[in-house]
Order: C-alpha cells, then sequence, then structure tokens
C-alpha cells in the first residue's frame, strides 16, 4: 500500500508555470506507474501524463504535450509535474495516482490516490 501527497498548487497567471509534487510513502514507489490527472468543475477527471517505473517511458494527453513535463525520483519517492504555458483550460484539481499493473490512460486503473491540489490559472 502507498499513501501519495500532491503539493505546489497555486494561482497563476496565463503563461506562467507551476511545479507540481507528489509525494508518497512505503519503500515500494519504484514498483508503481505513476499518473497524474486534473478534475474541473463539473467535469470527469481526465488523464494527464504516466511515467514508467523507471521513469524512461513517458505519455502525455494530446491537450498538455510540449507544455508539461512529468519525472520521478525514486530515492526521494517523488513524482513531479512541471507546468509551463499554463492556459486558463488548466484550472483544475490535480491527483496523482499509482499504479502495480502496466500502466494506463484510464484512471479506474490506478489503485492509489492522493487528496489533490488545486490549480488556478487566470486569464
Amino acid at each position: 500500500q502507498v499513501q501519495l501527497v500532491e503539493s505546489g498548487g497555486g494561482l497563476v497567471q496565463t503563461g506562467g508555470s507551476l511545479r507540481l509534487s507528489c509525494a508518497a510513502s512505503g519503500r515500494t514507489f519504484s514498483s508503481y506507474v505513476m499518473g497524474w490527472f486534473r478534475q474541473a468543475p463539473g467535469k470527469e477527471r481526465e488523464f494527464v501524463a504516466r511515467i514508467s517505473r523507471s521513469g524512461g517511458s513517458t505519455d502525455y494527453a494530446d491537450s498538455v504535450k510540449g507544455r508539461f513535463t512529468i519525472s520521478r525520483d525514486n530515492a526521494k519517492n517523488t513524482v513531479y509535474l512541471q507546468m509551463n504555458s499554463l492556459k486558463p483550460m488548466d484550472t483544475a484539481v490535480y491527483y496523482c495516482a499509482a499504479d502495480t499493473g502496466l500502466g494506463s490512460s484510464l484512471p479506474t486503473r490506478y489503485e492509489y490516490w492522493g487528496q489533490g491540489t488545486q490549480v488556478t490559472v487566470s486569464s
């Protein structure tokens, strides 16, 4: 089992940057595929990015490709989401999640979730 705690959210202007962090408890962090998802008010939770156990493979939603970068530091039990060129459409609660399986863009495939951190992009 793993517990996840996100941080780094906040209010930023259009075009600005934020870096989200997700700290994991436990000594098996490197055994999980990690993902970032987001949920805007009135909308379903959507995939943002995922990263393989070693960090050697990443995948992004088309809407964030070229602007967001997911990375991980297994020695620190932490996964990051660097968000650049932010747009008002990026406003949402951002969640990190851990998957013991093959990794997916489907939120239902992830077993463990953090509590979320709010990102608000003003126009």
